[in-house]
């Protein structure tokens, strides 16, 4: 896949793509990045790229020539183009799952109060919102798209690990545990050291339903339960249901 950034700060997203397992995919030619810094599109000496929004009010609006300029330059009339906004839709993991079927994005970074509607009407296909939050910078939230999708490509990260993830089956992830077996007079569930495979994949999908409901109860809504699951839920009980390490004695 090959993701191209059009920002104001490309420096801030820069190095996200030079560590950890984002660098990696890049070294084995499964991501390819290409940042653009808006500001080279801007027409005057200064390299102006906001100003006043007509009809008053605080704050500066992106302004509509510079971005176009970038947008054309990286040919995203061609390209599924992204521009993250709290007035967006809500980007959740069947959404990621979608952009990672793309063979590249682009994706576009918001300031100030935002880019001049023009630009989005003519070469945005998709405006995401990360959350029901406002931040300043469209850098961090294009982040957090592209580190939920890229790491959904064939090749990055095992399938194995993909598919007990929060979310894949619209359930929260399962607590996890390592060495040492007492950590500050809490120990690791008896369960997880017992070797018994079909009681250890019981009491992780137990403390899944137990963590959702807790606190994603709206998950449970959208999922279709098992007889199992079911079972398990109305054993746990909910209120005052056993979930997480065992206190050591």
């Amino acid at each position: 896949m090959k993701i191209t950034v059009l920002s104001l700060f490309p420096q801030i997203v820069d190095g996200f793509f030079n560590t950890s397992i984002m660098g990696k995919s890049r070294e084995r030619g499964l991501i390819d990045y290409h940042s653009v810094d808006i500001r080279d599109y801007a027409q005057d000496r200064h390299r102006t790229c906001d100003d006043a929004p007509y009809g008053g009010g605080a704050g500066m609006v992106l302004k509509p020539d510079p971005a176009a300029l970038a947008l054309e330059a990286v040919g995203a009339s061609s390209v599924r183009t992204v521009y993250v906004t709290p007035a967006g839709r809500l980007f959740d993991q069947a959404y990621a799952r979608e952009l990672s079927q793309e063979p590249e994005l682009i994706l576009l970074c918001g300031r100030y109060e935002g880019v001049d509607q023009r630009v989005i009407d003519l070469y945005v296909n998709d405006e995401i919102s990360i959350g029901d939050y406002v931040i300043s910078s469209g850098e961090v939230a294009a982040l957090v798209v592209i580190d939920a999708v890229y790491r959904l490509l064939d090749g990055v990260i095992s399938a194995d690990s993909l598919t007990e993830e929060s979310f894949e089956r619209g359930l929260l992830e399962y607590p996890h545990y390592t060495r040492p077996e007492v950590f500050h007079g809490l120990r690791v569930p008896e369960v997880l050291l017992s070797g018994h495979h079909e009681k250890i994949r019981r009491w992780r999908l137990a403390q899944s339903l137990v963590k959702t409901a807790k606190y994603r109860p709206d998950l449970l809504n959208r999922v279709a339960l098992s007889e199992e699951e079911r079972q398990i839920l109305d054993e746990a009980g909910m209120e005052g249901a056993d979930y997480g390490c065992d206190k050591s004695g």
